[in-house]
């Protein structure tokens, strides 16, 4: 079982569950006329985006150096895909450790996939994204975007030690472009970035998020 460092605080943390929302009914929007979207889900869903993630994607997109670009992999995900997700995690999670007890395998769980009360992709608020060259070419970033914690051995947290040279850059590369955009990361996950969000506010110091669980 790999463990996140003791400094990180989880998205399943009772002072992120408990920041309040207030929702601000900005519309979700597809992402594919103004950057580059990994092919995905029937219909473009994964695609898609609350505006102002969006609009802060772009001013990161402009500020990256040549030969590097921003890969959406994943937007909006729906309240069932979320559910699905974090179940079957969790079930995995169970039989690989039984020794857990319920909470322990529900934080365990979070490190990887957020309870779908509180997750930033059904509120549009979160993006996977990676980097690619001009061509489509998806740079090294040490892992492959969604590695779990057991696949990687804990090469998925996004400060983990044992990277080479070239990945930890491209983690660098990709942090200081979205940083300055706004955007906050999930340390577990050097992939998942959001704006907006219960996570967002606690990082950032916001009094609330401004975007709730939304539909398509």
């Amino acid at each position: 079982m790999w463990h996140p460092p003791g400094d990180i605080v989880l998205i399943s943390d009772p002072r992120v569950t408990a920041i309040p929302v207030h929702e601000s009914g900005e519309p979700l929007v597809d992402a594919r006329s103004t950057l580059r979207v990994r092919p995905g889900h029937p219909g473009g869903v994964h695609a898609h985006m609350r505006a102002g993630l969006l609009t802060r994607l772009r001013r990161a997109e402009r500020s990256l150096p040549d030969g590097y670009h921003l890969l959406i992999v994943e937007g909006y995900r729906s309240i069932a895909a979320q559910r699905a997700i974090f179940d079957g995690y969790r079930a995995e999670l169970a039989a690989q450790f039984p020794q857990l007890d319920a909470a322990e395998l529900a934080a365990a769980t979070s490190r990887y996939v957020s309870p779908v009360e509180i997750a930033p992709h059904t509120a549009g608020a979160a993006v996977d994204l990676t980097l690619c060259a001009p061509d489509g070419t998806e740079h090294d970033m040490g892992t492959a975007v969604d590695d779990t914690p057991e696949q990687s051995e804990g090469a998925c947290y996004t400060a983990a030690p044992g990277l080479s040279d070239t990945a930890r850059e491209h983690r660098k590369i990709l942090a200081a472009a979205l940083e300055p955009a706004g955007l906050v990361n999930y340390p577990t996950e050097w992939w998942h970035w959001s704006y907006g969000d219960r996570y967002w506010a606690y990082t950032t110091g916001a009094p609330h998020a401004t975007y709730g669980p939304t539909t398509l």
